[in-house]
């Protein structure tokens, strides 16, 4: 004896069963329990992903503020020998990037703070950081035009950038986040006011 699938409409029970599953995990209907499902939005929820992408990047940066200073700590706190290569290199790379354009620029930046993050020797906050990397960078480069940082001081930020590396490389935690924070605070400013 066969079996069949009622079909509603041309559809089949499960396609309708599946579909509605989809429909609430984006958050746009609500089965009640004997009362059938209802609709309670008409905009999805979005993913983390696009949340990220869509925050305002002063909001990302205030995390990306809370995340970096630890990372910071804890780097001064567990670099290797080639953790301290591969930030010097990248803080040499920053330096560099300075006589490019500004998308190299922001590039050769996130690099440097990638690898402060890494050397904390945390993959949830290195995957975190690697998270916030795109909204980051299409805000620092909207953020570098629109303010026009670059026009008088190409290498922008240099100072505590090199004072960040100093303080990683003496194993300074209190002064490696002191000055991170410093860093990012301003940059905040920069953002909240532009």
């Amino acid at each position: 004896m066969a079996t069949s699938t009622p079909v509603h409409n041309g559809v089949g029970s499960s396609t309708v069963r599946e579909a509605l599953r989809a429909l609430a995990g984006a958050g746009l209907v609500q089965a009640r329990q004997g009362a059938g499902v209802f609709v309670v939005s008409t905009t999805p929820r979005e993913s983390w992903s696009t949340q990220l992408r869509r925050a305002a990047v002063a909001d990302v940066y205030e995390v990306r503020t809370l995340m970096e200073v630890e990372a910071a700590q804890l780097a001064a706190r567990r670099r290797t020998a080639a953790d301290l290569i591969a930030i010097d290199a990248a803080l040499a790379e920053r330096r560099a990037a300075g006589s490019r354009g500004t998308a190299a620029f922001v590039d050769a930046d996130i690099a440097l703070h990638a690898a402060v993050v890494a050397a904390a020797h945390n993959p949830v906050l290195t995957a975190l950081f690697t998270e916030f990397v795109p909204a980051l960078r299409q805000g620092l480069i909207d953020l570098v035009d629109l303010l026009d940082l670059r026009s008088g001081d190409p290498h922008h930020g240099d100072t505590g950038h090199a004072a960040l590396v100093e303080a990683i490389t003496q194993g300074d935690p209190e002064a490696a986040g002191h000055t991170l924070r410093d860093e990012l605070n301003r940059t905040l400013s920069q953002l909240r006011s532009a």
